[in-house]
């Protein structure tokens, strides 16, 4: 199989502007079913969309976990007391509400459709400087 056909590795460079608040966003706690044409209307290839929203995903989800880990050692204790290990309420209402956030790949998706995601494609800037 020749490499021309496939996509290079790190095409892609994922910049998302607004610091946006997880907690608000408005999308289906659960995948659904949607058209395919949809994702391939800004890149004009459904591999690379499938990147980027890859690529939002994995940033939202390390934002999310940083976030988390943050609030959870607010409550962190420095003595092992094993009562208060077992019984720490705080640390599992927090961990219960990030869990019933939607998915980082929903809001991905989410903000995808929406067009609030900018990407751009060094690869594709290379060949427009040369045709030029």
């Amino acid at each position: 199989m020749s490499r021309a056909g496939l996509l290079p590795r790190k095409i892609l460079i994922l910049i998302n502007f607004n610091k946006m608040d997880y907690k608000k966003v408005k999308t289906d706690p659960e995948a659904v079913t949607r058209d395919t044409r949809k994702f391939s209307e800004q890149t004009a290839n459904l591999y690379e969309t499938v990147v980027i929203i890859s690529k939002r995903s994995n940033q939202i989800a390390l934002e999310l976990k940083d976030e988390l880990n943050k609030k959870i050692e607010e409550f962190a204790t420095t003595n092992d007391n094993l009562e208060e290990v077992f019984e720490n309420k705080e640390q599992i209402e927090i961990a219960r509400f990030y869990e019933r956030l939607p998915k980082p790949t929903l809001i991905a998706v989410n903000e995808y459709l929406n067009d609030q995601v900018y990407f751009r494609n060094p690869h594709r800037d290379i060949k427009k400087k040369k045709s030029h």
